[in-house]
């Protein structure tokens, strides 16, 4: 996706190579565009991967056991009718490739919002939610990240789609839809289903009252690629409400998502520097909370 500024990055154990592979086996229009090994981590040697999965970009990191993915965060896969006549089919065999090994949340079947839907967590405990004719189609694109509001953030979508909304630049609502009064366990007027696009990307939120036993974590963040300090700077004072989970350009934002606020620059040296060249950022970047651009150029550059 061009001028993608928000990238999801997913974060594994050691399988994120495996992952990606995998990935790029059942999704066109795919690629790896960088692979990096970043040494003497807090998690020792973590391997970095970017890569695409319908020209959308994602990030995945080898970091180690500390956090389990979990459907709180998925993503939402559109096939389109208007697109390609044989949508139907290929979401068929999207499924039977993602269920192989994984777990259907919602099993592939008919329901009121679409002539075929499935939320499938895979062999990785990544979830998929595969869509016939998301609800713009013909505008949305292949791959929409899926935020869920649950237990103590239950009924805080709309606050949630109204603050990013006024962080974020390109941005505007899209669909909105509300749980009736008699859909328990569910609240009254809580979000059923919403869309958003924030930076010219589009997202999608609900509300659920279901009986989850997990919530946002670092298993999935949104990495946040900002041009120089001053974004930096802006998104860091905008979304960061948990001091304690500030840590190498990481934050957590009031309702607990997870987001890095990096500099293109950052990557660029990462992905470009010599193995003495990124030693030193990423010695340097591991000491810092909200990233310092210039320290880490003079870092590059001694």
């Amino acid at each position: 996706m061009e001028n993608q500024i928000i990238v999801p990055h997913l974060w594994f154990d050691t399988e994120a190579e495996e992952a990606v592979e995998f990935y790029m086996s059942i999704f066109p229009e795919s690629k790896l565009t960088d692979r990096t090994t970043l040494h003497d981590t807090p998690s020792g040697d973590a391997q970095q991967l970017s890569f695409e999965l319908y020209g959308y970009r994602f990030m995945a990191i080898n970091a180690g056991p500390y956090f389990t993915f979990n459907p709180s965060i998925s993503f939402f896969v559109n096939f389109d009718p208007l697109r390609d006549e044989e949508a139907e089919r290929n979401l068929e065999k999207t499924w039977n490739a993602l269920i192989d090994g994984g777990t259907a949340l919602m099993p592939l079947d008919e329901y009121p919002f679409s002539k075929k839907y499935g939320w499938v967590e895979d062999k990785f405990g990544v979830s998929w939610q595969l869509i016939l004719g998301g609800p713009e189609a013909g505008d949305w694109p292949k791959i929409v990240p899926s935020l869920m509001f649950i237990d103590q953030n239950l009924g805080k979508c709309e606050d949630a789609l109204e603050f990013y909304l006024s962080v974020f630049e390109k941005s505007r609502m899209g669909e909105i839809a509300r749980f009736p009064e008699d859909t328990p366990p569910h609240l009254p007027g809580s979000i059923m289903y919403s869309d958003f696009m924030i930076e010219g990307q589009w997202f999608s939120a609900m509300d659920s009252a279901g009986p989850h036993e997990f919530n946002f974590n670092e298993a999935i963040s949104l990495m946040v690629l900002c041009e120089d300090q001053k974004a930096v700077d802006y998104y860091w004072d905008a979304l960061s409400a948990e001091p304690e989970a500030e840590q190498c350009g990481w934050l957590k934002d009031k309702f607990g998502v997870s987001w890095q606020i990096i500099p293109k620059e950052m990557n660029e040296m990462i992905s470009n520097g010599s193995p003495e060249q990124l030693r030193k950022v990423t010695q340097a970047f591991l000491e810092m909370k909200k990233i310092d651009l210039e320290a880490l150029k003079q870092a590059y550059e001694s």
